[in-house]
């Protein structure tokens, strides 16, 4: 939970396999003052805003009360723009404490008159209160006008090496009011109001890269930002500033509850960094100690081994301490001569083994503690070699993979000598699950008859994949479990329901090829070769997976497509510039999907298009003649209206078309309803969604996350939802965009700039859906745009320009056109924006905010 202000707050959920949902909640019928803000940087003409007075005592009320406590709300009202307001109560329901009331008893905040209406109680309760505060002269109805109240905040220190040696590493209280990495905040300092950013001494964590506007987080950046936002943001905590080598100032931060430093490296969210370890004041041991503490990301497992991958990219294989995989007794592996030797199925329980770690393990974060290093050995008689181990102790949720292990009888305790001290570290633990597993006939340790496994092996057997393939083609999408990734586009699959092992090659998609020997001599490997099988490896190696068999090569190979939690790998592997589309593809339903992709890749010469050049098109000059603006209004009917101030609309001479398909599509959907659930959704389809209305609308899906969670596109209105795929179902053939095309038209404000800043967008956006939305207009197109036609609109009964009244309302700046048959517009667009900056309309409320050459807004004084 963050607090923005004395009436505005920031909810989470509970995380759920990473950094929770937010919810911004607005207070209803209440206002506090607003926070100081710091001037924008790079626009020398603005100026720092101070609090208003009892901003920061109301946001001080609230942060007190509710951080790390648990709250309700509910929603009253939901704007446009998805702005929320309600009310908030401490607690676990609506019997709690009203935060409202609360602020307005204690003078921190005026109540909103303007909307009261007289038979709301809980308006009348917060009016009572306020003139409750007023007559005991609380908080800003004092006297003395609050003046005192307003903070001196400073954003800058002139000498910031000084100002940390001044302090001599003695803690200061402070508040965490901004958290930009795992490791890096912005604290107040108290009582003097110093703003500062103080990086974590002696440790680094993943960060937020920017490029070209674009932000992009390292691996584990979220996470280790979340992690240090939900123990600290809003804290009050002590900060020991420790040193301030180019201006950077290194501190380490206290709470009550622990040292942030130490826990982010136990978490695996930072690593040790020399060059600010000198510094840091609490034990430097410490950190190193609490760095061999892992936690990683497994990716590979086996019957008592894995592969995990450590947050600095380098994977590692570990071996679980002191216990035993289930191996075969005697001679029993020699029974049948002719038949080829499988550990994994033909060893009693080694598949059972191996599941139980994959299913606990594949992709999860797992905590590993070295318990020693066996050395490698070398062979001796009888005896084979083996290289060097790690041996540690795997940790999930505080279970101990290996005692779980051996408690199912699963894998034995490895005895040692007395004087072999290298043993895991809960090895009296590892004893105990044993004798327990014994006791109880688990797994090796039970009397029943050993399972078999029969896995029929398919890879490369022409003749059995020929009898298969029928089976599998008509099955549609198919479970599977990947066993092995040979290259970016061939892996081996497990398949559960028919017990077999088949081979299987990623269609539509021409993939680097990996070194291999061949009869002529070694294959030198592909560019990105290793990068794709990587790749390919990281996203569904030992993972459950959906396969869809299109076909099959003479090798008896398998040709189809994957899919991983909505994910078709063929198409990954297109988007990261892996893999080039293959002309196969054409007649595949994600052919469009990874034209686009290949296509943007293409243009950012990302990988394997790095050296690709396009073919020069020869340049056709048309000479245009300086043409007059042609007013040529069309009426039409607004739709949406989109939050870039970008809107929809549908032409009124052919909606009568779209009245008449709408109402035989929806008759014959009541005639023959669509089976709930079978629609299964892909990026880019056409099909037919259920609307909160309860009918049934043309739509296009955009993006599928989950089968609960499809964002839709209505093509026939422009609105956009995210819905389940039980309200979703194939677009009847007769109803598709072929027989009418998609009606709504998306278009933008001619001669206007949308604004930047959220909150004067939001009004812009609120104010224009009052005035046009579901209404019919009159509607001009001026000049093209990047994404779409830009236009003027009139009201269709004053015929008043609506993006002109916007300008002299003072809610948008002038986009200034060079075109000249345009010049009369933009000279009267112009000449009402001088009229709202005269009048200190909203945005000129503050005056010209401008800088004198900011060619970037179109206009200069």
């Amino acid at each position: 939970l963050v607090v923005l202000s004395g009436c505005a707050i920031i909810v989470r959920g509970q995380p759920r396999g990473g950094p929770p949902p937010e919810r911004q909640i607005n207070l209803s019928n209440i206002r506090a003052g607003a926070m100081a803000r710091r001037a924008a940087q790079g626009q020398p003409d603005t100026k720092d805003t101070p609090d208003e007075p009892w901003a920061f005592q109301a946001r001080e009320f609230l942060r007190k009360k509710l951080i790390g406590k648990e709250v309700c709300f509910t929603v009253e009202i939901r704007t446009a723009l998805g702005r929320e307001y309600g009310m908030v109560y401490l607690g676990k329901d609506t019997t709690g404490e009203n935060i409202a009331e609360s602020l307005v008893n204690e003078g921190l905040a005026t109540v909103r008159r303007e909307g009261i209406r007289g038979n709301n109680p809980e308006q009348a309760r917060l009016c009572e209160l306020e003139d409750q505060a007023k007559s005991s002269k609380k908080g800003m109805w004092s006297e003395g006008g609050g003046t005192h109240t307003i903070r001196d905040i400073k954003y800058t220190i002139e000498n910031p090496r000084n100002f940390v040696d001044s302090l001599h590493q003695k803690p200061i209280n402070a508040i965490i009011e901004h958290v930009r990495d795992g490791s890096v905040v912005r604290a107040l300092l108290l009582p003097d109001y110093y703003l500062v950013t103080v990086m974590l001494s002696g440790v680094k964590c993943p960060t937020f890269k920017r490029e070209a506007d674009v932000e992009t987080p390292e691996p584990f950046a979220a996470e280790a930002k979340f992690f240090t936002e939900s123990r600290l943001l809003q804290r009050d905590v002590q900060i020991i500033l420790e040193s301030c080598p180019n201006q950077i100032i290194l501190g380490t931060i206290l709470h009550p509850n622990g040292n942030i430093t130490e826990l982010l490296l136990k978490e695996g969210f930072a690593r040790c960094v020399d060059w600010s370890m000198a510094v840091y004041t609490q034990g430097a041991e410490k950190l190193r100690a609490a760095e061999r503490w892992w936690q990683t990301s497994c990716l590979v497992v086996n019957a008592d081994a894995m592969v995990v991958k450590l947050n600095s990219g380098e994977y590692k294989t570990i071996h679980l301490s002191s216990i035993r995989p289930p191996r075969n007794e005697g001679e029993e592996k020699n029974k049948d001569k002719d038949k080829r030797f499988r550990p994994l199925y033909d060893i009693p329980y080694m598949f059972e083994a191996r599941e139980f770690l994959r299913k606990k393990l594949i992709g999860k974060k797992v905590n590993v503690t070295v318990d020693y290093i066996r050395a490698a050995t070398g062979p001796g008689e009888g005896t084979p070699a083996f290289p060097e181990r790690t041996c540690a102790t795997v940790t999930i949720g505080g279970i101990n993979i290996a005692e779980a292990l051996v408690s199912k009888g699963l894998a034995t305790v490895i005895r040692y000598r007395q004087d072999d001290d290298q043993r895991s570290s809960h090895y009296d633990e590892l004893l105990a699950a044993e004798a327990r597993a014994i006791k109880n006939g688990k797994g090796l340790h039970s009397k029943k008859e050993v399972p078999i496994h029969r896995v029929a092996d398919i890879s490369g057997e022409t003749q059995k994949a020929k009898q298969f393939f029928p089976f599998l083609q008509r099955a549609g999408r198919s479970e599977a479990v990947v066993e092995y990734v040979f290259s970016g586009s061939r892996l081996k699959l497990y398949m559960p329901k028919e017990t077999c092992l088949i081979t299987f090659l990623l269609a539509g998609i021409e993939c680097p090829r990996s070194s291999r020997n061949l009869p002529g001599g070694m294959q030198v490997a592909e560019p990105f070769s290793d990068e794709a099988m990587l790749f390919t490896k990281e996203l569904v190696l030992q993972r459950e997976v959906e396969v869809e068999v299109e076909s099959m090569d003479k090798a008896g190979n398998f040709i189809g497509w994957l899919h991983i939690e909505g994910v078709n790998l063929s198409v990954a592997l297109v988007e990261n510039a892996l893999s080039k589309v293959h002309f196969t593809a054409e007649r595949s339903a994600y052919y469009k999907t990874l034209v686009s992709a290949e296509d943007a890749c293409r243009q950012r010469k990302e990988k394997i298009w790095a050296n690709y050049e396009e073919k020069p098109v020869e340049e056709v000059v048309h000479v245009s003649e300086e043409k007059e603006r042609v007013a040529n209004y069309r009426p039409v009917y607004v739709t949406e209206i989109a939050d870039t101030l970008h809107f929809y609309t549908q032409d009124v001479e052919t909606g009568g078309q779209l009245e008449s398909l709408m109402e035989t599509m929806r008759a014959e959907i009541a005639a023959q309803p669509p089976v709930e659930g079978s629609y299964s959704a892909r990026r880019g389809d056409y099909c037919i969604a259920k609307f909160a209305d309860g009918e049934w609308y043309r739509a296009r899906v955009e993006k599928v996350e989950s089968p609960a969670k499809v964002h839709v596109f209505y093509i026939d209105y422009g609105n956009r939802e995210v819905v389940s795929s039980t309200r979703l179902a194939a677009i009847p053939p007769a109803f598709s965009t072929r027989t009418l095309p998609a009606q709504a038209t998306e278009y933008a404000f001619a001669f206007i700039q949308v604004p930047q800043d959220e909150d004067a967008r939001a009004d812009v956006v609120d104010c224009v859906v009052r005035d046009i939305q579901n209404s019919q207009c009159l509607l001009n197109v001026e000049y093209s745009g990047a994404t779409c036609p830009h236009v003027t609109i009139q009201f269709g009964d004053t015929k008043d320009d609506v993006g002109l009244g916007l300008v002299k309302e003072g809610l948008v700046m002038v986009d200034v056109r060079k075109e000249k048959h345009l010049q009369k517009m933009v000279s009267e667009y112009l000449n009402s924006q001088e009229s709202a900056k005269s009048a200190r309309l909203n945005i000129w409320r503050y005056g010209d905010f401008r800088a004198d050459d900011a060619d970037e807004f179109g206009y200069s004084r």
